[in-house]
């Protein structure tokens, strides 16, 4: 099988292509780094191609899925995606922005266009999208980034359900971690006030998973019983509890 994965130059991301490696799938890895990729090329025992892109910008994901279009990809993984920490009206537009284009956009139309190439072979496929924990609720102080995650988590469940009523082979899973020991928490400014999972388990988990074309995936115990728990409270209330858990968050 051929996989493409996003942000796979650190955390999630990498380790998803070091499991994947083990199981003798070709790579193309995706990520900003050309450096950090080089290196894992080398190192993967496995055919593995690098693309440096950024993600933010449109171009640059629609010439990434012309790339991809050629390869015939098995297996999508949307994992890139960035983080901000503050107010809404505190924020950097343009870093909001980024967010929105790295987080939404590239998400989009990477799914919507591979989705279709899928579907026209008639093969198991597997979509894969990174979204969070913080899909599940609004997230005062990371509002742009919970609302982003919150568009990915929706938008892989309805593809899932459109795939098995047009009774395709493309398999589509959403990743919805709570917090994981990645560079995430750099690239945002915050530090997380929980104990986070290690990435290496929730990459081998969300593989499992998605090979079971599970739809979502919850690694963790503690993560699943707080989506469960969740909808026994106010909006108000949940408003509030998120507030006080991103307050406690202090910056790098």
């Amino acid at each position: 099988m051929k996989a493409l994965i996003t942000g796979a130059s650190s955390g999630i991301g990498l380790d998803m292509a070091r499991y994947l490696a083990t199981k003798k799938c070709e790579l193309i890895l995706v990520s900003r780094n050309k450096e950090k990729l080089e290196e894992i090329q080398e190192q993967l025992p496995t055919k593995v191609t690098i693309i440096v892109a950024d993600l933010s910008n449109e171009q640059k994901v629609k010439e990434l899925y012309v790339l991809a279009k050629k390869e015939n990809i098995d297996i999508l993984i949307n994992n890139a995606g960035l983080g901000d920490f503050g107010y809404l009206t505190d924020t950097d537009i343009n870093k909001d922005l980024e967010l929105i284009n790295t987080n939404i956009k590239a998400v989009h139309i990477l799914t919507k266009y591979l989705a279709r190439d899928m579907e026209s072979r008639d093969t198991d496929s597997y979509i894969l999208n990174v979204a969070s924990s913080a899909a599940f609720q609004p997230g005062p102080l990371m509002s742009t980034y919970y609302a982003t995650k919150s568009y990915v988590y929706q938008l892989s469940e309805a593809l899932y359900y459109e795939e098995k009523k047009k009774k395709t082979k493309v398999h589509v899973s959403v990743l919805c971690p709570g917090p994981v020991e990645t560079n995430f928490n750099n690239v945002a400014g915050v530090k997380f006030s929980v104990k986070p999972l290690k990435s290496t388990y929730v990459a081998r988990y969300a593989i499992d998973q998605m090979f079971k074309n599970k739809m979502l995936i919850i690694p963790g115990f503690k993560m699943k019983c707080a989506k469960f728990f969740s909808r026994f409270v106010s909006d108000k209330f949940l408003l509030g509890m998120i507030y006080r858990i991103q307050k406690k968050k202090t910056t790098s």
